[in-house]
């Protein structure tokens, strides 16, 4: 390899930069699966999701062509839960609009597969990738196909008794997305050329982890409060259902069901760590603000700031508004945005010499 990571910024010449086409590739990646992301928001807001009962991953990249096979994809749609339950009043032409954004989701990510295993090859001809980065790379590509497998893992628990997915198998989904797109960043942050300025300690290094930890188990807490319908109700803020603290918070027994299963509790814990993750990117801010202020690789602190801010702002207004699916898709695509930049943040600290 030839890039010299020690450089001072400016002094890396494309030409010797052997893995800038592996950066444009990973970023690519990662964009690509924000684009999924976008789309299966989109279907589940739509109750598309349970539109395709079976998982055919080769013959199933091509739709229904003619009206016999529409009608046999409608026919075996009739046979759930979803279909008799809550769309009995669909006609042919309505099953093709819920299909469409399924099937488009999942045509994106049978294109991922593929968009990472060629150029993945291809580096390896080229010999781009160092021993030390294609093994992270390959176990990423794994993820991706785990990935698939959960995605209808989740499909499967609404064709039987439920009327739409699980909660749990959409947490583990949309969380496992999100691992997927932190880890695209973070690799592509991590093989940047340049030397990157600053002073970072352990201290400033483990903060940072902590909010990205934050921010995922932020996700996972959204992915209930979307499987739950939580968003639907409660629609006020910042009290809910008349009080900061809500009654009936734990009405289910056990109570651990309360976590899970009861869109009140739910919401409210989606609520309270939003409400942390603000206190304690403010309290990072203001900490770095009397200890050298935000030179250098602590530049990424204020912008994740107004990234919270945007967030926060957005998700408040997804509630008021009822969940629209603009403002609801848009809410989910901060997330991923947030946690990724925390996670070049992370990544700029392991680059500081």
């Amino acid at each position: 390899m030839t890039t010299q990571h020690n450089a001072a910024p400016g002094q890396i010449s494309y030409a010797s930069d052997l893995l800038r086409p592996v950066r444009i590739w990973l970023y690519a990646l990662a964009s690509f699966v924000l684009l999924i992301v976008v789309v299966g928001g989109i279907t589940r807001l739509t109750e598309s999701g349970l539109s395709i009962t079976s998982w055919k991953p080769i013959s199933g990249t091509i739709p229904p062509l003619n009206d016999a096979q529409w009608q046999a994809e409608f026919e075996a749609y009739k046979q759930i839960p979803q279909y008799s339950i809550v769309h009995s009043w669909m006609d042919i032409n309505d099953f093709k609009y819920i299909f469409f954004w399924e099937w488009f989701h999942r045509l994106l990510a049978r294109t991922l597969g593929l968009i990472f295993i060629v150029p993945f090859v291809i580096f390896l001809f080229q010999k781009r990738l160092s021993r030390n980065l294609a093994l992270p790379l390959f176990t990423l590509f794994i993820l991706g196909g785990f990935q698939g497998f959960l995605g209808w893992w989740m499909v499967s628990s609404g064709l039987s008794e439920l009327t739409s997915v699980s909660q749990y198998r959409l947490a583990a989904h949309l969380c496992a997305a999100s691992l997927l797109f932190v880890a695209l960043i973070y690799v592509a942050r991590s093989i940047e050329p340049g030397r990157v300025l600053g002073r970072v300690n352990s201290w400033h290094l483990s903060t940072a982890i902590i909010l990205g930890v934050l921010l995922i188990f932020q996700i996972g807490a959204g992915a209930f409060v979307a499987g739950l319908d939580a968003g639907m109700g409660y629609n006020t803020w910042p009290l809910m259902d008349g009080a900061i603290i809500p009654k009936g918070l734990f009405v289910m027994d056990p109570a651990w069901r309360n976590l899970f299963e009861n869109a009140l509790t739910v919401q409210f814990i989606h609520r309270g760590i939003a409400y942390v993750i603000v206190a304690y990117v403010a309290y990072l801010i203001w900490r770095r603000s009397r200890d050298g202020g935000f030179g250098g690789v602590h530049g990424w602190l204020p912008r994740l700031g107004i990234l919270v801010l945007l967030q926060v702002g957005l998700g408040v207004a997804t509630l008021l508004a009822s969940v629209p699916i603009s403002l609801a898709v848009g809410h989910q695509s901060l997330a991923f945005m947030l946690a990724g930049a925390t996670a070049a943040y992370v990544a700029d600290m392991r680059r500081v010499r």
